[in-house]
């Protein structure tokens, strides 16, 4: 194997290694859910992105093979980290409305399957259907 090749892959993978301390360190140390996302769906996504990369350049380089499995893990990760940010961050506004406050102005009501839109909870409307009261 060709020694440019071997430092690239040494360098892929030490800065995927930084990528995902930071992103483990970030995880644990941040203090709400909120900010806690970042870590996970940048850094540590990013990390393990690159830790794949330098596996496809090793096996390219030094075995002449492609290994199409860590350009599907790849993909798949690079797809399913953000959806998953984006539902939890989703589903923690529907739990804190409270939390509402906190995000930035539209400058008009827009409302669909990706953006939060404060309705009433379940719980409310069964209370006030409720014959009980």
């Amino acid at each position: 194997m060709a020694m440019w090749l071997e430092f690239l892959i040494s360098l892929l993978i030490v800065v995927s290694g930084i990528f995902i301390l930071v992103g483990s360190l970030g995880l644990l140390k941040l203090p709400t859910l909120m900010t806690r996302l970042h870590a996970p769906t940048k850094a540590t996504t990013l990390g393990v992105g690159g830790a794949l990369l330098a596996s496809v350049a090793f096996f390219l380089g030094g075995e002449r093979t492609l290994s199409v499995h860590e350009l599907l893990v790849t993909g798949f990760l690079f797809l399913t980290a953000p959806v998953t940010a984006h539902f939890i961050a989703k589903t923690y506004l529907h739990l804190y409305p409270e939390e509402r406050k906190t995000l930035p102005v539209l400058p008009e009501p827009q409302q669909g399957w990706s953006t939060y839109v404060a309705s009433r909870s379940p719980r409310a409307d069964e209370q006030q259907d409720s014959p009980h009261e």
